[in-house]
């Protein structure tokens, strides 16, 4: 559950000199007590939006905080933690200042979310709103009075110096919000076609968000094996060399460009679309593709379900039709078999295809696997390394094969598919993880009235209320125990070519993320 701190007060200046105060990311080591020393990384400007500041507490505490948005008309920054020692989670700061019209004074708003460990709520929320707020309240009060930053005059020409204070020349204040800046970003580029050692990290900067974009800072993303694809050179068409794979990825909004509604800064999201370019620290996006990540969900959980997880839904409730009920309830019997039970995709049909009643088979390539499976609702597991199983999907139950059949095998495993499968089932084909699926002959479907599809989850969220209600879906399965998050092995983003030499070897269980 998020706490909520708000604490507001007067302070006796004029706006514009509380405002230049405040509007420096990096000046709070100079007037709040509880600060000791403060620094901007990468060299940027301390009013650069999504530059970070690293600072020490003096009780020793260390904290990186991440300015969100900044806008001078209307006297308001947001920030947020991404790093500290304290442990304020998911921690979102607002401050707005308005003028107060009675001598010239400033109002000061100042407030926060944020999660905590259980049984510090109570610790943690006095910390934020005693010794952060209200200490700062009176601890900029000394700083003006003494004198700090006399850079600005009133709006009515008065001089803020302090008594026997050096006269300096004002400058001048933006009189608008000014225009979204390039943002410091790290990418993975694919060089050449190849192997995983084909990725190399670089520095580029993200440009500030066209018509109808929203840039993210993002913090966790998800690893595909349609990210392995597009470096191998197999769909040339989406992923160019010398350009940024990756599907998917989860973090919050720093700002968009116009056209864009229903966003806040700070607002967690998460992200899947049909162009890549996910591998890196910031990113602008379509806002069609991005929706809200609930409080309970924690980034690196949506960056690992959310294109999985979607496309477990599709499995299910569009192209297997597990959802519909007939005389025996829920599945009405049917039997699914899914390749690669274990991994990302799998283990969600699992447990969501038993859920609704079907009869669950699954294949994985060791027998540690294999009990992973189990775990996640597979309820047999055939373990092979060699893509044979269809004997032993005919010899399960009363035999004759499975009704529905996920595949993301390819071509090692078509003539095993068309033999492990009943009268009238239905082949899906997501991937090719054994080689490319050569064209599959009608007249081989035709012996048992075989169903053949070879399905895109970007399809099945083509609009915005598609992707919202496919979303909530998988949100309200995570949330009510339907499906649960499948293991999750974290990577850097520096370390994506060990993440693919995993994917690739088999040598993973569940979803992979790389932590931006």
């Amino acid at each position: 559950m998020l706490q909520k701190v708000v604490r507001s007060t007067v302070i006796d200046a004029p706006i514009e000199r509380v405002w230049a105060v405040i509007r420096d990311f990096n000046s709070h080591d100079q007037w709040h007590d509880v600060v000791d020393a403060s620094r901007i990384e990468a060299g940027e400007r301390s009013d650069q939006v999504g530059c970070v500041r690293n600072f020490t507490l003096k009780d020793g505490n260390h904290i990186r905080e991440q300015l969100l948005t900044l806008d001078d008309r209307e006297h308001k920054s947001t920030y947020c933690i991404v790093e500290a020692t304290v442990p304020l989670q998911r921690y979102v700061a607002t401050v707005t200042l308005k003028p107060v019209t009675d001598g010239n004074r400033t109002f000061w708003h100042w407030e926060s979310t944020f999660a905590t460990p259980p049984g510090m709520e109570r610790e943690l929320t006095d910390m934020v709103a005693q010794g952060v707020y209200e200490a700062g309240f009176e601890n900029l009060r000394k700083h003006l009075r003494e004198g700090g930053d006399l850079r600005h005059r009133g709006r009515d020409g008065s001089d803020w110096r302090a008594p026997g204070a050096p006269r300096t020349a004002p400058a001048a204040m933006p009189s608008a919000m000014p225009r979204a800046l390039p943002v410091a970003s790290r990418r993975m580029v694919v060089r050449h076609y190849g192997g995983p050692e084909q990725m190399v990290l670089e520095d580029a900067d993200c440009p500030a968000p066209g018509p109808d974009e929203v840039r993210i800072r993002q913090r966790a993303i998800g690893v595909n094996y349609i990210d392995i694809y597009q470096r191998r050179g197999w769909i040339p068409g989406m992923l160019a060399e010398g350009s940024t794979p990756g599907m998917e990825a989860a973090g919050s909004v720093l700002d968009w460009g116009e056209g864009v509604h229903g966003f806040l800064a700070g607002d967690r999201v998460a992200y899947l679309g049909p162009m890549p370019g996910s591998y890196c620290s910031v990113r602008n996006v379509p806002a069609d593709w991005v929706v809200r990540v609930p409080p309970t969900v924690e980034d690196e959980t949506a960056a690992a379900l959310l294109l999985k997880g979607l496309t477990a839904d599709y499995l299910v409730h569009d192209l297997g039709q597990l959802d519909r009920r007939g005389p025996g309830g829920g599945a009405d019997g049917k039997r699914v078999l899914v390749h690669a039970a274990a991994g990302g995709v799998g283990l969600l049909v699992c447990a969501w295809a038993r859920k609704l009643g079907a009869t669950v088979i699954g294949t994985v390539s060791s027998e540690a696997k294999a009990l992973l499976a189990r775990e996640y609702g597979c309820q047999h597991a055939i373990v092979t390394d060699d893509y044979r199983f269809a004997d032993a999907v005919q010899k399960l139950g009363s035999g004759g094969g499975v009704d529905v059949l996920i595949d993301g095998l390819g071509e090692a495993a078509r003539d095993e598919n068309l033999a492990a499968l009943a009268r009238r089932g239905h082949w899906i084909s997501l991937g090719d993880a054994t080689g490319a699926l050569a064209p599959v002959d009608p007249h081989a479907l035709l012996a048992k009235s075989i169903t053949f599809s070879r399905p895109v989850v970007f399809d099945y969220v083509a609009t915005r209320s598609e992707l919202e209600r496919r979303a909530a879906r998988l949100w309200a399965a995570l949330a009510d125990g339907t499906l649960r998050l499948p293991p999750v092995e974290r990577h850097s983003l520096a370390g994506a070519a060990e993440a693919h030499a995993r994917l690739e070897r088999r040598a993973t269980s569940g979803a992979l993320v790389l932590m931006a």
